[in-house]
């Protein structure tokens, strides 16, 4: 399995499909898809050799993120492909939901086991404020139509946001209490060109964890192949809270994952300085060479970002590598 010079393995690859999104999310692309042109996205061919060779060497794991995944086209090929891949247990997505009503069902078909959701606010104004679409009833109504469909995961992310949705935890604890989704609250993290949002908006999960103490929630025991979410349940909901806090003590010690630009760009970290391309292995059959190309990368993975230090690496915004 890959292994860093830190001992931590990597069984997880996060692989974005495109750079390109259809929302103006306020923490991410408020002027809009700045992705020209998409001729040079992964091919199908190059996603197959790609995942296989992490397959080969220890990944379990897949999730699909974007910019935005389902303006792929090809989208139901590419979730096949990683499922048929030997070795990958769990193919996962991250998706802003503008296509999940309607396309939810080739999804499953296709074979994605688990899957994230962007819901940033349950309050309709709040939401298109956020994201610059009225699409919150159609997406809560997708949501409801994957659960009935009987997706094996499903998960809701809301980014933390001072202004918009730091008082709202009872209604997100509401929405769980009936329904068995988890809802993650992400805080909001510093890229290189949001730096002022960043200090009006930026709020600790901490905060939202006491509150949730506060009210009778418990802290879960973590597995040890746990991402780097705080998981919370209470007996009377359905469904759990989770946070993820990047700027907390040791956030980066149990990193199990790796990530992959649509470009074919390795980040060794979400907010690296520089990205290594491993394109050029895959035009051919070689599994091994990729392998040997993705352990020699490793030993050059840092024990932690360094966002305390506001140090945001080539990380513009997270429309490039999918968060």
């Amino acid at each position: 399995m890959l292994q860093d010079q830190f001992s931590r393995r990597f069984s997880y690859l996060r692989l974005s499909l495109t750079e390109s999104c259809n929302f103006r999310c306020s923490y991410c692309l408020p002027n809009g898809n700045e992705c020209h042109t998409r001729s040079n996205e992964l091919t199908l061919p190059e996603i197959k050799r790609l995942v296989t060779a992490f397959a080969m060497a220890g990944t379990r794991k897949i999730r699909l993120t974007g910019g935005e995944p389902s303006l792929r086209r090809d989208l139901c090929e590419i979730i096949s492909i990683c499922k048929e891949v030997p070795g990958i247990e769990t193919v996962a997505m991250t998706t802003n939901g503008y296509r999940l009503k309607r396309d939810i069902s080739s999804w499953l078909d296709a074979g994605l086991d688990a899957l994230n959701v962007s819901v940033d606010s349950l309050d309709p104004a709040t939401f298109e404020l956020i994201t610059g679409q009225d699409k919150l009833a159609e997406i809560l109504e997708g949501i409801e139509l994957a659960t009935e469909l009987g997706i094996k995961k499903l998960k809701l992310n809301t980014v933390l946001l001072r202004q918009h949705n730091s008082g709202a935890l009872p209604d997100f604890m509401d929405f769980v209490k009936h329904r068995a989704v988890t809802l993650r609250f992400i805080e909001l993290m510093q890229t290189g060109d949001n730096n002022a949002f960043f200090a009006r908006q930026h709020l600790s999960g901490d905060q939202i964890k006491q509150q949730l103490l506060a009210a009778g929630w418990l802290q879960a025991v973590k597995d040890k192949d746990a991402g780097p979410a705080q998981e919370f349940y209470h007996s009377s909901h359905q469904g759990g809270i989770g946070l993820i806090m990047p700027y907390s003590k040791d956030f980066c010690a149990d990193c199990n994952r790796l990530r992959v630009s649509s470009l074919g760009e390795l980040y060794l970290c979400l907010f690296t300085e520089q990205h290594r391309s491993l394109r050029h292995l895959l035009q051919q059959d070689q599994p091994l060479k990729v392998q040997q190309f993705l352990q020699q990368s490793l030993q050059f993975k840092s024990s932690s970002h360094q966002l305390s230090e506001q140090k945001t690496g080539a990380t513009r915004h997270l429309a490039m590598i999918g968060g």
